[in-house]
C-alpha cells in the first residue's frame, strides 16, 4: 500500500498534465444545476460508532441516474456543438456511464449508440434503455469494458459521430468534481475522504477540488483488490495496462485507467488501497442489514476500506462517496456466498468417502460441530456404477471452528482436499 503523499510524488513523471486551469467545477456545476439531483451527505451513526469518528456518506446512489456518472457524461455532451450533437455520440460502459450518458442523450434531444460488455448484469442494461428511450441503441460487445471500448471508438471513426469516455477528458472530470463541491458546500473541516477508483475520472475530480479549497484533507483512493490499475499505476509511475481482472466488482474493474485521471491523481491522491472482493460483499450485507442501504460493489468501496484505516481516523471526519446503486438482485446469492468465504464461515472440500453403508453418517456425527451445516453434497462420478469423490459445502456459524473441523477430519482418517485453497479447481468446481 501507498502510504503517504511523498510515495506517491517520487515516483510520478515530471512535466504532469494536471492543470488548475483546466478544470471549471463552476461552470460544470451551472450546466447541471437542472439535470442532475444534489444529492445527500448523510451522517451515519452506525459506522461512526464503529470507528470512533463521525462518518457521513456522499449519497450518489440517490442520483437521478443511480450514480454519479450523469455529471460527467452531461457536462461533457452539454458542452458539445449544435452540429456534433446532430452526428449523433457514441460511449462504452459497464453500466453506469451509459446510464448518465442514455440520460443526457434524451435531455439533449440526440442519438446515441452505447457499446456495453456482454456480461455487464441484465438491470444496468435495462435501465440504460429506460433512461435513453429511442434516442439510444445498445450493443453488446466483448468480456470487459477495454473489449467493448475498441469497438466503440471504431464504431465512432467510421460514423463520424463523437466519443463520449467515462474517464478520460478534462470535461467528464469536471463534472465528476461537482460531487466535491457539494460535500464541501454542506461540511467544513474534513480529514479524510474515502473515493472509489475506477477509470480515475471521480478520484481525479473530487481530488482536484478539494486540494484546491481544503488542502488539509487527506484523499484515500480505494479499488478492488482483483483489478488495481491505479495502484499498479502509481507503483510504476504511468498508467499500465493489466493483463488479468477481476471482473466482479464491474462499476470499478478496468484494465487501464486514463491517461488525464492519472496525471491529476498522482498528484492530488494522499493514498490508495486494495479491498478484497469478499470485504466488499461483507460490506453490502452490512449496508443493507443496518441501515437499509442498497449499494452495488463499487459503491461499497469506499466504505469497505474503513477498517483498514481504523486507527488513523479516530476521532476524525470522514467522507466515504457511495458512488452508484445499480445492483442487480440476482448477483445476491453470488455476493452472500463470496462474503461467507471472505468471513472465514463458508468452506468446500473433496471428500473421498469409504465405499460402506453409513460412512456419511459417520461424518456428520463424528465430524461436523453441533451448529455446523452441509449446504451443497453431490457426488462426482467416476463410473456408472461408482461413486467417486463427493464435494461438499459446509457453512460455520464462527470461523474459529475451522480449525477444529479440519483437526477431526485428519483425526477421523478423512480423505479430503480443500477446494478454497485451489483456485484452479475452486473455478471449476463451484
Amino acid at each position: 500500500m501507498i502510504t503517504e503523499t511523498r510515495d506517491i510524488k517520487n515516483i510520478v513523471k515530471s512535466g504532469s498534465s494536471f492543470e488548475a486551469g483546466r478544470l471549471d467545477f463552476i461552470a460544470a456545476s451551472l450546466r447541471l444545476n437542472k439535470v442532475i439531483t444534489k444529492t445527500p451527505l448523510q451522517f451515519n451513526h452506525n459506522l461512526s460508532a464503529r470507528f470512533q469518528c463521525n462518518v457521513y456518506l456522499k449519497r450518489e446512489d440517490l442520483q437521478i441516474v443511480r450514480s454519479y456518472k450523469l455529471r460527467g457524461a452531461y457536462n461533457m455532451m452539454s458542452s458539445l456543438t449544435k452540429e456534433q450533437l446532430q452526428r449523433g455520440v457514441v460511449c462504452a460502459s459497464a453500466g453506469n456511464h451509459a446510464q448518465g450518458f442514455a440520460y443526457s442523450c434524451k435531455k439533449l434531444n440526440t442519438r446515441g449508440v452505447v457499446f456495453m460488455p456482454i456480461i455487464t448484469p441484465r438491470q444496468k442494461v435495462n435501465q440504460t434503455k429506460m433512461f435513453g428511450g429511442e434516442n439510444i441503441e445498445i450493443k453488446l460487445v466483448g468480456d470487459t469494458f477495454d473489449d467493448c471500448a475498441n469497438a466503440a471508438k471504431a464504431y465512432t471513426e467510421e460514423n463520424n459521430m463523437v466519443f463520449v469516455p467515462p474517464f478520460d477528458d478534462y470535461r467528464i472530470i469536471e463534472g465528476q468534481g461537482t460531487v466535491g463541491k457539494e460535500i464541501l458546500e454542506e461540511l467544513t473541516g474534513i480529514d479524510y475522504v474515502f473515493i472509489p477508483v475506477g477509470g480515475g475520472g471521480l478520484s481525479a475530480g473530487v481530488g482536484a477540488y478539494f486540494k484546491t479549497y481544503s488542502p488539509q484533507t487527506k484523499m484515500i483512493g480505494t479499488e478492488p483488490e482483483g483489478a488495481p490499475s491505479m495502484y499498479q499505476a502509481l507503483q510504476a509511475g504511468h498508467p499500465v495496462t493489466l493483463e488479468h481482472i477481476d471482473r466482479f466488482v464491474d462499476g470499478a474493474a478496468v484494465k487501464r485507467v486514463g491517461d488525464i485521471p492519472f496525471s491529476i491523481c498522482s498528484e492530488v491522491l494522499d493514498d490508495m488501497h486494495l479491498v478484497p472482493e469478499g470485504k466488499i460483499c461483507s460490506t453490502i450485507l452490512q449496508l443493507y442489514n443496518e441501515d437499509a442501504i442498497v449499494v452495488e460493489p463499487a459503491g461499497a468501496l469506499s466504505i469497505a476500506a474503513l477498517s483498514y484505516y481504523a486507527e488513523a481516523i479516530k476521532g476524525k471526519t470522514i467522507v466515504c462517496i457511495v458512488s452508484g446503486s445499480n445492483n442487480d438482485i440476482d448477483r445476491m446469492p453470488e455476493i452472500k456466498e463470496r462474503s461467507l468465504q471472505y468471513e472465514g464461515l463458508k468452506h468446500y472440500f473433496l471428500i473421498r468417502f469409504a465405499q460402506r453403508p453409513g460412512a456419511l453418517k459417520e461424518f456428520v456425527n463424528n465430524v461436523l460441530g453441533p451448529t455446523d451445516d452441509i449446504t451443497r453434497f453431490e457426488y462426482m462420478q467416476k463410473t456408472n456404477k461408482e461413486a467417486g469423490p463427493a464435494l461438499v459445502g459446509i457453512e460455520l456459524q464462527d470461523s474459529a471452528d475451522y480449525e477444529q473441523l479440519i483437526t477431526k477430519m485428519k483425526w477421523f482418517g478423512i480423505d479430503f482436499s480443500e477446494i478454497n485453497k485451489n483456485d484452479t479447481l475452486f473455478g471449476y468446481l463451484i
